[in-house]
This record gives structure tokens, sequence and C-alpha cells, in this order.
């Protein structure tokens, strides 16, 4: 198990790698993100952070967003129209968005799927990465 010191370490390095500092702020939404890996956005993460931290304002939240987005830290990820959301999950993966609920899940996909879809690409094509969102509803269990 990952302790929050190892998680604010983790976060202060790579913060560091990226030529920032480490803030109380970026902490707090970091350790939110991880605690409920729900893909909140901005909005929920402010609702989240609020009472721990009275004082904070949305324009701090959105731009510290942007900041663990910026140093790998987090994902965003966009549905059309829709709010962006913020995925901890950095490992290979794809979303299935729920239309009817409005929840997004993460969908572990194996490594020979993703070579397979990386290899329909044009010879002098290069994915970095490979984002598959699923929209739908999930139906009962049955």
């Amino acid at each position: 198990m990952v302790s929050n010191t190892d998680l604010s370490d983790a976060l202060a390095q790579r913060l560091s790698d990226s030529g920032l500092r480490s803030t109380p702020q970026r902490e707090v939404i970091y350790n939110v993100l991880l605690t409920k890996r729900d893909h909140p956005t901005a909005e929920d993460v402010f609702a989240r952070v609020k009472p721990e931290m009275p004082m904070i304002s949305i324009a701090t939240v959105y731009n510290c967003l942007e900041t663990l987005v910026q140093c790998n830290l987090v994902r965003a990820v966009n549905f059309e129209r829709g709010p962006t959301r913020y995925c901890p999950n950095l490992h290979p993966h794809a979303h299935f968005h729920d239309e009817q609920t409005g929840a997004t899940h993460d969908i572990d996909l194996p490594d020979s799927l993703l070579g397979q879809v990386k290899s329909i690409l044009p010879p002098n094509f290069d994915a970095s990465s490979v984002e598959i969102i699923f929209r739908g509803k999930a139906r009962p269990a049955a």
C-alpha cells in the first residue's frame, strides 16, 4: 500500500522534474483525484476540496488540474460538449461513458489489442497514445 507521504514525494518529484514546486493546493487536489477515482470535473474537485481548503478558488482548482495534466500525473478526458473530466489512471485503458447516468468507467485493454489498433496506422504514422471511448448505457447485471 502506498502512503500519503510516498504520494506527496512522488508528486513533488514529478513537479520538480517539470520545473515546478509542490503546493498544498496541488497536493490536496491530487489526493482527491486518487482517493475517489470517478473521473470528476473541475467543479466536482472544487466541491471536494472546499471543506479542507475553504479559501481555495475555482480558478486555482482549474490551474492545479492543468498543471497535473501537463506533468503527466493525470489525464484529461473529454466527451463531446461535456466538461473535461480528470483520470488518475495512467496505464493504457479505454473509458466507458454511461450516457444515462453520466458515470465514466475505466476499461482495461490488453496490450495485444493496443498493438492491433496501432498496427492499422499507415507506415509513416507513430501513435504516442491511443484513446478509446465507449458510449452507451450499462445494463443491469443478470
